[in-house]
């Protein structure tokens, strides 16, 4: 805003810089589609930490070279993984479980519960209903005019989901069967959860899980009486109040609790239980709810006898918890369930969602039997990756089991021998942490941690090969491979991995599949095709203020001064050739880039050059012998 001069002196008057600094994007987020034993369907899910990825997606399995590839992943260095669980079309179950009401009206089914995604893990997902919340208030009317209540009452009622083992995982509180609640079921729950959703049939809350008495009036009966329990097959005898030993009566429905909650806690468990041990009683209005303190559905809380039906202890009859069932898990997918469709965004074309994504791996592809399904997945996948600007680290396929088979098995990857994917030989063996045995691996994954490990020490342009580039954790290889043999293979863009002396395993290759010697393709390294696809996606957006901007010689300084500025910093730290920048890299945009024919069609035209650093991949060390000196 221009300064009001007003009186003699100085003024001070601070301009905007017209200098927009270009950000250098991320460059080793690798996205690994593939089988998991849970997670969200063909929906990108970002993990930061394999222990994120148990939380998501359950952890390591042996069905799912992909769970092990993720392990290798953040072992050797990678930060963070975009994760795309797919499934063969079809297959695949949610657990569920049915609550049913008895308020008011015979039994009706009014809560399903569904586990969240697809697979055995749901069924070892438990719900307990209590009733122990405060009653809703009446509504009024839009009007103003006189309070209404719902059909189905104005109670509320909370809700726990639960592990195998009893743990509570998640928790809702006054939940509401209304739709014009705020606190509706329906929406709270399914919004805010992260292992199951609901789905109200009907009205009227879902009965409370463990055993429900009938309502006790406000002046308690008698409860010196001699009561029977039995909790699943353990039957046991108390008195349920003892003057001598329990000092004054209780007067409440909510002393009345713990007393009967301390009752049954001193009661002798079964061998391993803790049914009675850890039983709980609580009250809700002027009822009791008596919960064993068991997850295993079977330990149904029982009052027999006549002293306890004249309490109304037996009003209704629960388990503890309730039970997800039917859960099953998908089908390792097949090509075309990897592939994915693009109109649903699902498999491969789900990561069309995902910003910030480098690296690929797709470790499940080595296995196919059949070479033209491989084939027919990588042509897919480097479509996409031309498309988003990814690189992807293709596996061999697990039937090249010597170089020979290496050689000879290349020749069915000529259709898709692009500049954005490199191909890795041979597999990786490495203990099983499930097993505790020596198990082969498809390296994809732990190559990815490489790569992630070298951009973070060296940066994009250093290519992710040799002594620097271990592969941690790694036993030994599938194939032992000598210097001779890694000379045939090479040539023909194939990446070895070898293991040295004093080293051990490390990744000795940094060729694109386009990186035959026959070839002669200028994108013949890794490291400098990945530079170019770092160099392009931090243009493209760092340019994204340009639209709209007026198309003159004003524009196309500003553009040339900050394509520059960002260019010279990856030339100060050492991704350029040369030693000045005119010899490392160029900017181009002026008015022989953008004619005035481009002017009114409204285009900008930006020319960049690189001078990338191509990798020493042949180190030449020539000595000559000294002979026939003499001194002077």
């Amino acid at each position: 805003m221009p300064t009001n001069a007003t009186y003699p002196g100085v003024y001070v008057e601070e301009l905007p810089s017209s200098v927009r600094s270009i950000t250098t994007v991320t460059t080793s987020v690798t996205a690994f589609v593939g089988h998991t034993r849970r997670g969200p369907l063909n929906h990108p899910v970002r993990v930061t930490s394999f222990a994120d990825f148990e939380r998501r997606f359950g952890g390591l399995t042996s069905k799912s070279p992909l769970s092990y590839a993720v392990h290798q992943f953040f072992g050797n260095g990678g930060t963070v993984a975009v994760i795309v669980r797919t499934v063969k079309a079809g297959t695949g179950e949610e657990a569920c479980v049915t609550l049913e009401s008895t308020e008011g009206h015979s039994e009706c089914p009014v809560l399903e519960v569904h586990a969240k995604e697809p697979g055995l893990w749901g069924n070892g997902l438990r719900v307990a209903v209590d009733h122990d919340t405060p009653a809703r208030r009446p509504t009024t009317t839009p009007a103003g005019g006189a309070s209404r209540r719902t059909s189905h009452g104005e109670e509320t009622f909370n809700l726990q989901v639960l592990d195998a083992k009893g743990t509570a995982r998640e928790s809702y509180g006054n939940l509401s069967m209304d739709p014009e609640s705020g606190r509706y079921a329906e929406t709270v729950i399914n919004a805010g959860s992260q292992l199951i959703r609901v789905k109200v049939l009907d009205e009227g809350r879902p009965d409370p899980s463990g055993t429900v008495s009938k309502p006790f009036a406000h002046e308690l009966p008698d409860l010196a009486v001699d009561l029977t329990v039995k909790i699943g097959e353990v039957e046991r005898e108390f008195t349920l109040y003892d003057p001598d030993q329990d000092g004054e009566a209780p007067c409440s429905v909510t002393e009345l609790a713990l007393l009967l909650e301390r009752k049954l806690r001193a009661l002798p468990d079964a061998p391993g239980k803790h049914a009675y041990a850890g039983a709980q009683v609580t009250a809700f209005g002027r009822r009791l709810q008596v919960v064993a303190g068991s997850a295993d559905p079977e330990d149904v809380v029982r009052f027999v006898g006549e002293c306890a039906n004249d309490l109304g202890l037996e009003a209704s009859v629960n388990p503890p918890v309730f039970p997800l069932a039917g859960g099953v898990d998908g089908d390792v997918p097949g090509p075309r369930d990897i592939i994915g469709s693009e109109a649903r965004k699902t498999g491969l074309q789900a990561l069309r969602d995902v910003d910030d994504v480098n690296l690929l791996s797709l470790p499940e592809l080595s296995g196919y039997e059949n070479t033209e399904d491989m084939v027919t997945v990588l042509s897919a996948a480097e479509r996409l990756c031309q498309e988003r600007r990814i690189f992807h680290l293709v596996d061999a396929p697990s039937t090249w089991g010597s170089v020979d088979s290496a050689r000879a098995g290349i020749g069915a990857f000529e259709s898709v021998r692009g500049n954005h994917s490199g191909l890795y030989f041979p597999h990786l063996q490495l203990t099983d942490p499930l097993t505790g045995r020596l198990r082969t691996f498809p390296p994809s994954g732990a190559i990815a941690g490489v790569i992630a490990r070298t951009d973070s020490e060296r940066g994009v342009w250093k290519a992710p090969a040799g002594t620097e580039a271990r592969l941690a954790g790694v036993h030994s290889l599938s194939v032992k491979l000598t210097d001779r043999e890694n000379g045939l293979l090479n040539p023909l863009g194939i990446n070895c991995l070898r293991t040295f002396p004093m080293v051990g395993p490390v990744v000795w290759g940094a060729r694109t599949l386009q990186g035959a010697d026959a070839l002669d393709s200028e994108w013949k390294y890794v490291p400098v095709r990945r530079l170019a696809l770092h160099v392009e996606e931090s243009l493209l957006r760092g340019l994204q203020w340009v639209v709209f901007e007026p198309n003159n010689e004003q524009l196309w300084q500003q553009i040339r001064l900050n394509a520059s500025s960002f260019l010279h910093g990856l030339f100060q730290q050492g991704a350029f050739k040369g030693g000045t920048p005119r010899e490392a890299y160029f900017v181009k945009c002026d008015k022989d880039t953008t004619t005035a024919e481009d002017i009114d069609n409204g285009i900008v035209n930006v020319v960049v050059g690189i001078a990338p650093v191509k990798p020493a991949e042949f180190v030449i060390v020539k000595i000559q012998q000294m002979a026939g000196q003499f001194e002077l």
